[in-house]
């Protein structure tokens, strides 16, 4: 179906080198996978805004619905066991546009289902090629971003992010337009399958050196315990993502008795702070290198946090929302880069989402719980939650192996 373009690099291509150290079929590869990494999250985007549509078709009452999206969260779980295996068996580029292929067919599914059972099913394929896709997509973005003179991969976490705010706003406007479900995954579908149309034949072939080289992104050690040491690190950095994402709006509201108008701020300031810190993030690793961006990221994370966890202020939780959004946005994409430069990038990456999925089924239960006693705020909650998870970043990113520099 593709005719793809291979990662070696013929002797007479280096003058084509250009000002960002790349040569054309790599150029073209770069954004081939930024717009695979847009459309993974329009995927999701494409659907989640219109759950309560499809509650109300299957007449399924809230707690159904939060276990079905629990079970299908869970279920990544299952391809986070698969994928290390897999991309080291098959090029990424095979793994994406599989993967990539089972999210377009199977999201018109969702419109179909006819009830909770068959509904779960589906998401549970979705979420199991969402891995795949993830997985394999980041491990080539790295291995290009690693021969650019700046790297990229903040920058391309920051395209997923554009990915679901377009489907988000898309989904939203179908709804409010009174769009049939099944018209709308469908058209969203043939856009994917479109997409993919430009990205299978800009994509490289194979990946390259540069995911190979020893001592790139972490010590090598058994499968075990690279997949053990990354489950640690996705697991702890998810969880400050969320949960001052999801918490924030509670933290103004419950402790501080904010209107919903001044308490939707903090979210809006945790989220401009994560769009800035990605957007200036690779610079930044240039700069100063993947490590100490790491921790300095961790640091201003949770140093953010406190304030806006800890001060009874609304200005100082908008502020503190807006410097933990600074800190976070870059602590991910590190990760994934650190994991996919790994010289067992399959595992390394499975670990990190397998154990970024296990903290998504259980961070938010621990601070609703938490919040829900006398003894606890709702920022005082996020704080226990949040807090000694940086922790475990900063302590674990000692343990990830600064890569050479492009062009050194």
């Amino acid at each position: 179906m593709f005719e793809p373009v291979t990662s070696d690099q013929p002797r007479s291509d280096t003058r084509q080198a250009g000002p960002d150290g790349l040569i054309p079929r790599q150029r073209r590869a770069l954004r081939s996978v930024a717009v695979l990494f847009w459309m993974n999250g329009m995927v999701v985007a494409s659907y989640v805004p219109r759950l309560p549509g499809i509650r109300d078709r299957l007449d399924l009452d809230l707690a159904t619905v939060g276990i079905v999206l629990a079970l299908a969260t869970g279920a990544g779980l299952l391809g986070s066991l698969g994928v290390g295996p897999a991309v080291e068996r098959w090029p990424t580029r095979t793994v994406m546009i599989g993967g990539a292929l089972a999210l377009t067919f199977t999201l018109p599914l969702v419109a179909v289902a006819p009830n909770a059972l068959v509904l779960l099913s589906i998401l549970t394929v979705l979420s199991i090629a969402d891995v795949f896709t993830d997985v394999a997509m980041n491990i080539q973005g790295s291995a290009l971003s690693s021969r650019r003179r700046v790297p990229v991969m903040q920058r391309l976490h920051a395209m997923w992010s554009l990915g679901t705010v377009i489907g988000g706003l898309a989904a939203t406007a179908m709804a409010a337009l009174d769009v049939a479900l099944g018209i709308h995954l469908l058209v969203a579908s043939a856009v994917l399958l479109c997409t993919l149309l430009y990205v299978g034949p800009g994509l490289l072939e194979a990946d390259g050196p540069s995911t190979e080289s020893p001592g790139h992104g972490g010590p090598k050690g058994s499968a075990t315990g690279v997949a053990l040491l990354f489950a640690a690190l996705g697991a702890a950095a998810i969880v400050p993502e969320m949960i001052n994402s999801d918490w924030a709006a509670f933290r103004l509201t419950d402790d501080l008795d904010a209107s919903d108008g001044i308490a939707g701020l903090g979210y809006v300031a945790f989220t401009v702070g994560m769009v800035a810190g990605r957007l200036a993030g690779d610079v930044a690793v240039h700069r100063a290198g993947h490590q100490r961006v790491l921790k300095r990221a961790s640091a201003v994370a949770g140093v953010g946090i406190l304030v806006a966890t800890l001060i009874p202020w609304t200005i100082t939780v908008y502020v503190g929302l807006l410097a933990a959004g600074i800190g976070v946005s870059i602590m991910f994409p590190e990760l994934y880069d650190a994991a996919a430069r790994h010289p067992r990038p399959g595992r390394a990456l499975g670990g990190l989402t397998a154990g970024s999925r296990i903290s998504l089924l259980g961070a938010p239960l621990l601070v609703g719980i938490l919040a829900d006693t006398d003894r606890f705020t709702v920022g005082a909650a996020i704080a226990l939650a949040t807090i000694p998870c940086v922790l475990v970043v900063l302590w674990l990113s000692g343990r990830l192996v600064e890569p050479a520099r492009a062009g050194s």
